[in-house]
């Protein structure tokens, strides 16, 4: 036997073992290999038969016989004698061995013909490392794309085996074909399908412990694909010119989960003629037929010149006439028929004679009296009027004739007029600009007479006193009047120059409509005082370490784009630069325009001027393009652009309810005679830069606002405007007669190119006494809208109440540069952008982002951009300059879905922002 008490290693078989003859020990269980899990120390075994011995044998050397639990047994069935040894091993033994090979035992077992050895069982200690070699990758795939998850398991003993969850539940490739798990513990999706979006977790686990790795997020994406077009629409008008559309709808399939936007557009729009209907028309009478036994001829005629078509209506009237044909021969009862009827037609001509003379006389008489009495209560204004249309109640021609000499309402009744000439104009006196002089002394008209007063008498007209503006006097000739002699306009400018300042102080005058500032790349915000006119530069847009000096600046003079037909300038002309500075990102260019917005009745262009002077389109606000974007709000435009340059808005009214809103103000102030009070009435376009010219105008005049101003929907029907003045007190006040109502051309109104619309009236007090005017000015279109306005006010200056010209006064921050220009911070601002940009299983980006501040058209523009959060953000800094409402874009966020928290917690965190006092005063 082995020497198993000491630490010899030699193998020595003892010299007779009883046992049956001719039989070698034979192992009934070998040891198994076996992997020490903590501290646990393991159990090794071993059986054989027959055996007298068994011994284990551990890396070379025999196991002491103390550490050796054996038992013995005797086989039933052959008799022979069955021994079974067990032995422990610790971890504390299998750490302090160091060899070449593993910790492993053997057992060997002894019979009277010799040994039998056992298999090697190694003895390992457990162990599964935290971190995985390799995590999957998050990945974003098309639809029936293949996907591949890597997995690569931490290091482990026993090597770890490795599970695939999805949502947290595990995937069983046995039950979907599509799925395989088997290469090298990745995962391997054939085809993707929507269903297979979702959060993968590899899971790797042995004896010791499990481990799991970072989810990885699928996200299986629909491009979107167009529908079909539908039919073309019908043509919108029922006579001419029209338009008719059709659309399409990228639902085909619909994006999803990220996927792109269709490129193109969704609605296309064509012109169309429907025909018009012509209604039927007679031709000539044919000749008369044979006279008939009944003594009647016939004449017939056919309506065909031309006849009814397209709907048209069919002629009215007979097409068949017959009279007598035998001049009163034919014998009715014995008698011709002349003689029968004879007597009764003479008497009848007679009383109709007599009777025609009689009415005509007298209508001469009351026609002469009437004039004679008209002409001498004119005497007292100082005025020969010849008018007809006080007769036709039409536009007639006018003749206008020099003041009398001496007439005390002159400015300087002490100059000779030339009292030989006289001049004529026809239409209604209205002027389009009060500061334009050109418009009254156009064709010479008052060029001989500087201070001539023109009272037109008409039903449509009214009187102009034109010494009591210094914009009503013609041009002055060399040798017909001194120059420099108008005191008493002087005196008044002097007069009201107090009220002008206090109450015109924040309108900014003409020089002023232009402003600049030094931006860099913290970006800003330029604003035009008082005319809706911005420039937004996001943050940015501007190269690091450089700045440039931007501009922004409005055309008041008269807009070069000469509009076509029936279009229309709807905003001021703008002008934003220096042309030749590049932006990384769209700014943001605000221009207010005048139409009501209406898709069926509008198709509004944005243009641009080049540097040769000429206009061309950039884009309709209802195209689908990637090179900029149009926002039409109800009263201003919003662009997004990346080049500088002139810009104006034109819209094309496609049928008769185009709307074009026009803003309704009416000045006062008193004339050089103080007894007479001047009303002007202005229609000019709703914009806030339209009102603003007007207001410099009447601070130069000395006017005064005397009513909030009002909005009138003027429609493109045709239709002309009237403006009147209703209620003055009798016996307080009077208005010229014939004077009280003005009708303005429609095309005069549709078509005036930004220049307001002025209309005068003059009024005039019984005694100076009267200090309070109360009266109503109603202007209406005919068979459309109608404002009145309640006039009440004092004439005197200082008793007048001041009316608010504007309800954003921006004067005082044409500027705002840096943080302080935007209303959302701008930590939060990245924070909403790393969020929105990218995309999500259950599609929460940024298209959502878009649909809930109401951006639901051309959204390819924006998936084109870098930054698709940062633009509708942009956009919506330039929608809420003045109110900056982030509650509402907190709620919307909120919405979505995608913040855990309130935009006002969230400000908490940015303590050390610099802009957080700013960011909480307003709101966020």
């Amino acid at each position: 036997f082995p020497s198993l008490s000491g630490n010899d290693n030699s193998e020595a078989l003892p010299e007779s073992i009883p046992s049956a003859p001719g039989t070698l020990p034979h192992f009934m269980e070998e040891p198994d290999d076996a992997y020490i899990i903590k501290s646990n120390p393991i159990v090794l075994r071993c059986k054989a038969m027959p055996a007298m011995q068994i011994f284990f044998k551990c890396n070379g050397e025999w196991v002491h016989q103390n550490e050796h639990v054996s038992e013995e047994s005797m086989d039933e069935t052959t008799g022979l004698k069955v021994r079974e040894v067990f032995i422990n091993v610790t971890r504390q033994q299998v750490e302090d061995f160091h060899g070449p090979e593993d910790y492993w035992c053997q057992c060997v077992a002894w019979s009277h013909l010799g040994t039998s050895k056992s298999r090697k069982a190694s003895v390992r200690i457990a162990y599964l490392r935290k971190n995985f070699e390799q995590d999957p990758q998050g990945k974003e795939v098309p639809i029936e794309g293949m996907i591949v998850l890597h997995c690569r398991p931490p290091e482990g003993v026993p090597a770890a085996e490795v599970e695939w969850l999805k949502n947290e539940e595990p995937i069983d490739s046995n039950l979907d074909e599509n799925i395989d798990t088997r290469a090298d513990h990745n995962l391997i999706i054939r085809q993707a399908r929507l269903s297979d979006s979702g959060n993968y977790t590899c899971m790797a686990a042995n004896i010791v412990a499990k481990r799991r790795s970072m989810s990885a997020t699928v996200v299986v994406y629909v491009n979107g694909g167009w529908s079909s077009w539908t039919e073309w629409s019908n043509c919108n008008a029922r006579c001419g010119r029209g338009w008719q559309k059709r659309s399409r709808t990228c639902t085909n399939p619909a994006p999803l989960n990220g996927g792109a936007f269709c490129e193109g557009m969704s609605v296309q729009k064509i012109t169309c003629t429907s025909l018009c209907p012509v209604d039927g028309n007679w031709e000539v009478w044919s000749e008369w037929s044979v006279c008939s036994p009944e003594c009647e001829h016939l004449r017939v005629r056919e309506c065909i010149a031309p006849p009814p078509r397209n709907g048209g209506k069919y002629c009215e009237g007979l097409s068949q006439e017959s009279e007598n044909c035998t001049e009163g021969l034919c014998i009715q009862d014995k008698k011709p028929l002349h003689e029968i009827k004879s007597q009764n037609i003479e008497t009848a001509s007679d009383i109709a004679l007599y009777s025609g003379l009689g009415a005509a006389v007298i209508a001469v008489a009351v026609l002469v009296v009437g004039v004679t009495l008209y002409r001498r209560s004119q005497s007292e204004y100082g005025v020969d009027v010849i008018d007809s249309s006080a007769l036709t109640g039409g536009f007639q021609t006018f003749n206008f004739k020099t003041v009398r000499q001496g007439n005390s309402l002159l400015l300087n009744s002490s100059m000779q007029p030339d009292l030989t000439v006289s001049r004529t104009y026809s239409g209604p006196i209205c002027l389009q600009d009060p500061m334009d002089k050109e418009l009254m002394t156009e064709s010479s008209l008052f060029n001989p007479l500087s201070d001539i007063k023109v009272k037109v008498q008409s039903s449509f007209m009214v009187s102009l006193g034109v010494t009591e503006r210094a914009e009503y006097h013609g041009k002055t000739h060399s040798g017909t009047f001194p120059h420099g002699n108008n005191k008493a306009f002087g005196t008044i400018q002097a007069r009201n120059k107090a009220t002008y300042i206090q109450n015109l102080s924040s309108i900014s005058t003409r020089s002023e409509l232009k402003t600049s500032a030094i931006f860099g790349h913290l970006g800003g915000r330029l604003v035009v005082p008082n005319t809706g006119v911005s420039l937004l530069i996001p943050h940015g847009a501007i190269p690091e370490e450089s700045s440039w000096e931007v501009y922004l600046a409005v055309t008041q003079r008269e807009s070069s784009l000469q509009a076509e037909g029936t279009d229309v300038l709807l905003g001021p002309e703008v002008t934003c630069g220096p042309s030749d500075l590049s932006v990384s990102t769209p700014f943001a260019l605000t221009i207010p325009h005048c139409a009501e917005v209406n898709s069926e009745h509008w198709n509004i262009h944005l243009k641009k001027r080049t540097q040769q002077g000429k206009w061309e389109e950039v884009m309709s606000v209802e195209e689908e393009t990637t090179s900029c974007y149009c926002l039409l709000d109800p009263y201003a435009c919003h662009i997004l652009l990346n080049s500088f340059g002139t810009y104006a808005l034109i819209g094309e009214p496609i049928s008769d309810c185009a709307v074009r809103q026009l803003k309704v103000a009416v000045f006062g102030c008193l004339s050089c005679n103080s007894l007479d009070y001047n009303l002007r009435v202005y229609c000019m376009d709703n914009t806030p830069c339209a009102f603003q010219e007007v207001v410099s105008d009447e601070r130069l005049q000395g006017g005064q606002l005397l009513e909030e101003p009002k909005l009138l929907h003027f429609k493109g029907n045709t239709f002309s405007l009237q403006i009147s003045v209703l209620d003055i007190p009798p016996f307080l006040w009077r208005i010229k007669p014939f004077t009280a109502c003005q009708e303005v051309p429609f095309s005069r109104v549709w078509c005036s190119s930004q220049k307001p619309l002025h209309c005068a009236f003059s009024l005039e007090r019984y005694t100076p006494a009267t200090t309070q005017l109360s009266c109503k000015i109603c202007v209406r279109q005919v068979k459309g809208h109608e404002q009145i306005l309640q006039i009440q006010t004092s004439i005197l200056e200082n008793e007048r109440e001041t009316i608010t010209f504007f309800a954003h006064d921006d004067s005082n921050f044409p500027a705002q540069m840096g943080p302080k220009a935007f209303k959302i911070p701008y930590s939060i601002r990245q924070r909403i952008c790393a969020t929105f940009d990218t995309p999500n299983a259950k599609g929460k980006d940024w298209q959502m982002l878009a649909q809930k501040n109401s951006i639901n058209r051309n959204l390819s523009y924006f998936a084109t951009q870098s930054s698709p959060s940062a633009v509708i953000l942009d956009l919506w800094e330039a929608r809420h300059q003045h109110d900056g409402d982030l509650d509402s874009l907190a709620c919307a966020l909120e919405e979505i879905g995608r913040t855990h928290s309130k935009i006002s917690d969230m400000t908490e965190t940015e303590i050390e922002e610099p802009d957080f006092n700013y960011s909480r005063q307003n709101g966020l």
